[in-house]
C-alpha cells in the first residue's frame, strides 16, 4: 500500500520526527511504500494567495474557492501545491505527524492543509463530503505529540478532551473530504517520557502494523440517514439518544 507521511517539527532530532522515522521503518519493513513530506525541511509556503494561481488575471480580484475550482480542473495550481496534491491522490493512507500547539496543528501544516486541500480538490462547493468524497476509500490519522499530561485531556481535564480538541481536525479536514479516520496515536508528556520511550516506539510499530486493519471512528456520514436534508441537523430520534458534544456525531456501540 502507499503511505504519505506529513510531518511538522522545526527540529530534525524531535521526537515528533524520530517517532516519525520509526513509523516509515515500520511501514517500509511491512513492504509498504511512503513518500514523506517533511514541511519544515521543505520550507513549505504557509499562506494561501497570487501564487498559488497562475492562471489567474492579475488584474482580477482573487477569489480563493473560485480560483481553486477553476484550477483544480485545468491543474493549474503553483508546482508545489501540484506536487503535493499528487502525493494525496498516490497515497492510500495519509499520516499527519506534529505535536500539539495551541490545541491544534503547528501553523505550517495548517498552511499544507489549506492550500492542499483546495476547493475541487479536498472538498467541492455541493455534493459529497462527510464519509462521501474525493479521499472517499483513503485512510488518515494523527500521530500527535502532547507535552500535557493524559489526565490534563481527560473528560474533567482543565484543556478539555482531547478527542474534542482533535475533532475540527479528525471530523472537519479529514472525514469532511471523504477518509476514513483512524483513532489518533497520542503520545502525551513528551518532555519527561523516559523509561516510558521503548513502549511509546512499540505502540508506533504496532499501529503502523495495524494501519490497514483498526477500524476507524464511526463517524456519522451526512448521507446516512440521521441528519436532516437541508438542515443538515441531527434528527431528533437520533439526537434524543446520542450523547452530549462532539461525540453526538459518532455512531455508539448501542447503536
Amino acid at each position: 500500500m502507499n503511505i504519505l507521511i506529513v510531518s511538522a517539527h522545526p527540529e530534525p532530532a524531535s521526537l515528533t520526527n524520530a517517532l516519525r522515522d520509526i513509523a516509515i521503518d515500520q511501514l517500509k519493513a511491512d513492504g509498504h511504500e511512503v513518500q514523506l513530506s517533511d514541511l519544515y525541511a521543505m520550507n513549505f509556503k504557509t499562506v494561501v494567495d497570487r501564487d498559488d494561481f497562475p492562471a489567474v488575471d492579475p488584474a482580477e480580484p482573487l477569489r480563493p474557492t473560485v480560483a481553486s475550482m477553476k484550477a483544480a480542473a485545468a491543474r493549474e495550481f503553483s508546482q508545489d501545491v501540484l506536487d503535493e496534491q499528487e502525493k494525496v491522490f498516490w497515497a492510500d493512507a495519509v499520516i499527519f505527524a506534529f505535536p500539539l500547539w495551541w490545541f491544534s496543528v503547528p501553523a505550517i501544516m495548517k498552511g499544507w492543509i489549506d492550500r492542499v486541500w483546495t476547493a475541487g480538490v479536498g472538498y467541492q462547493l455541493t455534493g459529497e463530503r462527510y464519509g462521501a468524497g474525493r479521499m472517499a476509500g483513503k485512510r488518515a490519522m494523527l500521530m500527535v505529540m502532547v507535552g500535557g499530561q493524559e489526565s490534563y485531556f481527560s473528560e474533567r481535564g482543565v484543556n478539555g478532551p482531547i478527542n474534542d480538541l482533535l475533532f475540527p481536525i479528525t471530523h472537519g479536514m479529514l472525514y469532511y473530504p471523504g477518509f476514513d479516520v483512524l483513532p489518533s496515536l497520542l503520545v502525551h508528556g513528551t518532555h519527561h517520557l523516559g523509561e516510558k520511550y521503548p513502549a511509546v516506539v512499540e505502540g508506533v510499530r504496532e499501529r503502523m502494523r495495524t494501519l490497514f486493519t483498526i477500524p476507524p471512528i464511526p463517524f456519522r456520514p451526512q448521507g446516512g440517514g440521521d441528519y436532516t436534508e437541508k438542515a443538515f441537523e441531527l434528527r431528533e430520534e437520533v439526537a434524543a439518544s446520542a450523547p452530549a458534544g462532539f461525540a453526538a456525531h459518532i455512531h455508539t456501540d448501542a447503536e
